[in-house]
């Protein structure tokens, strides 16, 4: 039995993907979509109200890949130390994928304007790194759980750019080594972690 071939929808999400990513969402016209996608123009608009729609579900897309891939990295660890950690790790992965093009919601939000898809979703995203890597912080038990995790994320930050704009993977490795520092560094309250166990 012949496997069944993916919905239109389905089709047009892979392709915009694919050249969304590769290529950036204001470059990739509606046209080159529906041809790569190998779907009818009708297909777009019913499945998507526009190119604004579709951006916004292939940056969604986007956001679900990095949380499974971050989750993926922190499975089995309890020492929310290493789980903090974890997150580098999970960078790294993607940062040495062959088809890396640094971070798809920075990239997209590059020419956009405030309020626009692009912006929502890069707002969406760091919002949830932000909370997790405080949550980790404060589970871990540290004095001033807000400034470690500000100062993790600003190290994830620099390894993100860093990997794109100067073509260093190995910056992720470097931050993590850094953010150990950090992390071993910080004043923590023994004593909560002493009652916890």
């Amino acid at each position: 039995m012949a496997a069944k071939r993916p919905s239109a929808r389905q089709r047009l999400l892979e392709a915009a993907d694919r050249l969304f990513y590769a290529e950036g969402v204001h470059t990739v016209g509606i046209d080159r979509l529906i041809d790569e996608a190998g779907v009818a123009k009708g297909s777009l608009f019913y499945n998507f109200s526009g190119k604004e729609e579709l951006i916004a579900a292939y940056l969604a897309g986007r956001d679900e890949q990095r949380r499974q891939r971050i989750a993926r990295h922190q499975e089995g660890l309890d020492d929310p130390v290493e789980r903090l950690l974890a997150v580098f790790d999970s960078l790294e992965e993607a940062v040495t994928s062959p088809t890396y093009n640094g971070c798809p919601f920075a990239n997209a939000n590059a020419e956009a304007a405030p309020g626009s898809v692009e912006h929502q979703a890069l707002r969406t995203f760091r919002g949830w790194l932000a909370q997790m890597l405080l949550t980790l912080a404060q589970e871990a038990g540290f004095t001033d759980p807000h400034d470690v995790a500000k100062r993790v994320q600003l190290l994830y930050d620099g390894a993100v750019a860093s990997a794109q704009l100067d073509a260093r993977p190995d910056a992720v490795r470097l931050a993590r080594d850094l953010a150990a520092g950090v992390l071993r560094t910080s004043p923590r309250d023994t004593s909560q972690l002493t009652n916890a166990t």
